[in-house]
């Protein structure tokens, strides 16, 4: 069965045979719970070897060798990081490839992705070391900023959940892309 949000949303994103030149992808992970969209956001483990050490984030990571294609990559990555099998769930498109301050010879393709029902997560502990489920109205209402020391980001703030840099534009493209109220 197709989700009402499947043919909504397609219809504004990027097909993924679009597929963008990059080098790593990312999983905008959706989960319509109780009337709420829910996403997923992953906390990295600190390591300082990694530019977004302790950072909240999407599940993802860099193209390998053994990858057709960057949707064969989010899939292998959000289930290295996750344990989650992206098969059962319905991939609606991708947005523009984005690139960070850390990493701008990275390209990164975000996915987007509904799974209908919640997934068993299994985190990879020498990446992640926490997950929380936010829903967009939540990110919406929680939008603020933070300083870091070395300046003001903006950021959504839920409870205890600091989400901004690179996961905040994905999500801020995101909104806008599908017409949901990103505007204050």
């Amino acid at each position: 069965m197709v989700h009402p949000l499947s043919e909504k949303w397609s219809d504004v994103l990027k097909p993924i045979e679009e597929e963008q030149k990059a080098s790593a992808a990312v999983a905008l992970l959706l989960n319509p719970v109780h009337e709420q969209i829910t996403v997923l956001f992953v906390k990295r483990v600190n390591n300082p070897a990694d530019p977004w050490s302790g950072q909240m984030a999407l599940p993802g990571g860099k193209c390998e060798l053994d990858d057709q294609n960057l949707k064969d990559t989010v899939t292998r990555e959000t289930a290295e990081e996750t344990g989650i099998d992206l098969e059962g769930c319905q991939f609606l498109g991708v947005l523009e490839a984005v690139t960070s301050a850390p990493r701008p010879d990275m390209k990164i393709l975000p996915f987007v992705i509904l799974c209908e029902r919640e997934p068993a997560i299994t985190l990879n502990e020498k990446e992640l070391e926490g997950f929380v489920w936010i829903s967009l109205a939540d990110l919406i209402q929680n939008r603020g900023s933070i300083d870091f020391g070395f300046g003001e980001f903006p950021a959504y703030i839920v409870a205890d959940t600091v989400i901004w840099g690179l996961t905040y534009r994905i999500m801020e493209r995101f909104f806008r892309i599908i017409g949901f109220p990103a505007q204050r």
